[in-house]
C-alpha cells in the first residue's frame, strides 16, 4: 500500500511544488512508483511537468467523482494534473456528503499500485488541503528560512490540533549559508525532533528548471538543488521506503 505525504504550508513560497517535483522525481529514479496529485487551483505541479488537461483531472475526480487515472510523466513517475477549473471546487463540493474524505475514497482504488503518493497542498486551510489530510498517512511542511515561516508552522500546529492531526516532519528550504539569520534559523528548525537534516538551499537552477518543464535532477544533475533533494530524498527512503 503506498505512503500517502501532503506537503504543506499555509504561506506561499515555501517551495511546496518544487519540492513535491524533486522528491517526486527523485523516489521515482530511484525504483518507487509515485504519484504526485496537484491539488492547488494555480495548478503550477501541472505546469511544470507540462501535463495533458484529462479527463480525469483532480476537479473531475472530487467533484464529479470520476475514477483516478493517473497520467505517466516518466518512468515509475504519474501524476493527476489540476486545472483552473478547480477555483469553483470548492464551492461545488460545499453540499455533498462526507466531502472532506473524497480524495481519500479515489485515492482507495489506485493506492496499491504505488509505493508513494506526494500531495501538493494549496496554501490555505480550505476543502481541498482538508480532503489531502484526511487522504494521507503523512504531513510535511517545507519551510523558508525567515520568521514569517515560522508564524505559518504555528498556525497550521494549531488548525491541525483542531483536526486531531500533527504534522510528522519538517523541512528547510531558501537556505543560504552565508547569512547569518538563516543559520540562526536553521538551527532553530534542526532542533525541532521532526526535522529532516537535509536543508534546501537557494539555488537559481531550482527555479529555472521549471520553466523548462524540467525537473532538478534533468535540468541540472550536479547543482546544490540536484544534490540536496537527493539527500533528502535518501532520508525519506531510509525512513518510510519499502525495506
Amino acid at each position: 500500500m503506498g505512503k500517502v505525504i501532503s506537503i504543506s504550508n499555509f504561506k506561499g513560497g515555501q517551495l511546496k511544488t518544487t519540492s513535491t517535483a524533486n522528491i517526486g522525481a527523485y523516489l521515482a529514479l530511484k525504483g518507487y512508483r509515485t504519484l504526485l496529485i496537484d491539488l492547488d487551483p494555480q495548478f503550477n505541479l501541472t505546469t511544470l511537468f507540462n501535463a495533458p488537461n484529462i479527463e480525469t483531472n483532480i476537479f473531475k475526480v472530487l467533484v464529479e467523482g470520476k475514477p483516478i487515472e493517473p497520467v505517466k510523466l516518466r518512468e515509475n513517475l504519474f501524476i493527476i494534473p489540476s486545472e483552473l477549473e478547480l477555483v469553483r471546487g470548492e464551492l461545488a463540493m460545499f453540499p455533498m456528503m462526507h466531502r472532506e474524505t473524497r480524495l481519500d475514497k479515489a485515492l482507495g482504488k489506485v493506492k496499491s499500485d504505488f509505493d508513494f503518493v506526494l500531495i501538493d497542498c494549496p496554501p490555505s486551510l480550505g476543502l481541498f488541503t482538508i480532503n489531502a489530510y484526511f487522504a494521507s498517512d503523512l504531513i510535511f511542511v517545507p519551510l523558508e528560512c525567515e520568521y514569517l515561516a515560522f508564524n505559518g508552522l504555528k498556525v497550521l500546529e494549531r488548525a491541525l490540533d483542531a483536526l486531531e492531526m500533527d504534522i510528522d516532519r519538517i523541512f528547510a528550504t531558501k537556505y543560504d549559508g552565508r547569512k547569518v539569520l538563516h543559520q540562526s534559523f536553521l538551527e532553530t528548525i534542526q532542533a525541532d525532533p521532526r526535522a529532516f537534516k537535509t536543508a534546501i538551499r537557494t539555488n537559481v537552477a531550482s527555479a529555472e528548471s521549471g520553466t523548462e518543464h524540467k525537473t532538478i535532477f534533468e535540468y541540472a544533475p550536479t547543482s546544490n538543488g540536484a544534490i540536496d533533494y537527493k539527500k533528502l530524498g535518501d532520508e525519506i527512503i531510509k525512513e518510510y521506503g519499502k525495506a
